[in-house]
């Protein structure tokens, strides 16, 4: 009887219950909160959702992220090893290869005025920057936690894993991409602010027609110029324009179609649920990383003002053939900028139709987010 007793009374205290702390079931609060959004009104699922379930599983056991020293046999937890993926900077850069290899680049080839735009938008870096350097945090830490303002969460991976910030990583990781996924909720006001219904409602001209031969041109020369200037962004911009290549070649097919879906979506497992994990209530709740995650909300709304205001000098300079919708779009978020866009024009005009102008600021906003990082780590004399 003592036996079945014992038995029973260690069972008992090997479940979670006896283990957690009221942080670790806020955090589960907050996980099944995104996994509400992701699954009932389908807010960018495809990110928000391993990344909430990444965050559920490390606040119900902890040990799934148990670094491989830490561990009494040497292995470590599931989540570790996707997470030391991140810290080598190798699941951002195939995200960027896939990325390129699903998207157009012909909007921003005919209109590259769009170019201006996506660099507006990037004022929300040096917001969170300096924001940062006022909180106290050091040079490289704000330099790292700056590029959530474009709302790039492989790019803010990359910076911080180079700048060598993996103490700070999980927060602005989780911060990039959840505002990322919450795009939809967090730019439509801004936009609205900053806009007339008149403005909104502005119908852009169709953009010209592009070749193949500038399709094909394009990566190249992005390629050769922006890593010639700046060799550090080699690993992104590198990707992001030999996936395209692949895209516009025309004579890898397969190379496509395996970086624009089946690699794409295994990076996606692997980087949104190690990015979740990092979220345990012992890691994320403190004052450091509070200060992150509000830095990062304060700097999204910079550079999505930003984009809009410019868009409104564009409108204005060229006697309203510009929508200013179309300048919020500059973040770095592909295409979930662009969709905003086209449904708040959409919103004033039922048969307004934004979305390949506005993808023109959003590939403009990507390649800019990753100059941005290499230019800090230019400045830091990080290779």
């Amino acid at each position: 009887m003592e036996y079945i007793s014992s038995t029973l009374n260690n069972l008992i205290h090997q479940t979670a219950f006896f283990n957690l702390t009221w942080g670790n079931y806020l955090m589960i609060a907050v996980a099944c909160f995104f996994l509400y959004l992701a699954i009932r009104h389908e807010y960018e699922p495809l990110l928000l959702l391993p990344i909430a379930f990444g965050m559920l599983l490390v606040n119900i056991y902890p040990d799934i992220m148990l670094h491989a020293e830490d561990a009494p046999n040497g292995v470590g937890g599931l989540l570790y090893y996707f997470y030391i993926l991140d810290e080598w900077a190798l699941l951002p850069s195939l995200i960027f290869m896939g990325v390129g290899a699903s998207t157009d680049f012909g909007p921003l080839i005919a209109n590259p005025k769009s170019f201006l735009l996506g660099a507006a938008a990037q004022f929300g870096i040096f917001a969170a920057y300096f924001g940062a350097i006022f909180l106290g945090f050091n040079d490289m830490a704000a330099a790292a936690i700056s590029i959530i303002g474009g709302a790039d969460g492989p790019t803010s991976i990359f910076l911080a894993s180079k700048l060598g910030q993996t103490a700070i990583l999980g927060p602005i990781a989780v911060a990039a991409y959840s505002y990322m996924s919450l795009v939809p909720i967090i730019q439509p006001p801004i936009m609205k602010l900053f806009t007339t219904e008149k403005e909104r409602k502005i119908k852009m001209g169709q953009l010209r027609p592009v070749s193949k031969l500038e399709k094909i041109l394009f990566p190249i020369i992005i390629t050769i110029v922006v890593c010639l200037i700046l060799p550090t962004t080699a690993p992104l911009v590198g990707m992001l324009m030999l996936g395209n290549l692949f895209k516009e070649s025309g004579v890898v097919r397969q190379l496509t179609e395996t970086a624009s879906n089946a690699m794409m979506y295994i990076v996606v497992i692997l980087l949104g649920t190690s990015v979740g994990a990092t979220t345990s209530a012992e890691a994320f709740l403190n004052w450091g990383t509070l200060k992150i995650v509000a830095l990062g909300l304060i700097a999204f709304a910079f550079g999505t003002a930003a984009g809009v205001l410019f868009g409104k000098l564009m409108c204005r300079l060229t006697h309203g053939k510009i929508n200013p919708l179309i300048g919020s779009a500059g973040v770095s978020a592909v295409p979930m900028a662009a969709r905003v866009s086209q449904k708040v024009g959409a919103e004033a005009d039922p048969t307004n139709f934004l979305l390949m102008h506005a993808m023109g600021p959003n590939v403009a906003g990507v390649i800019g987010t990753a100059v941005a990082a290499g230019t800090f780590m230019a400045i830091f004399g990080v290779f």
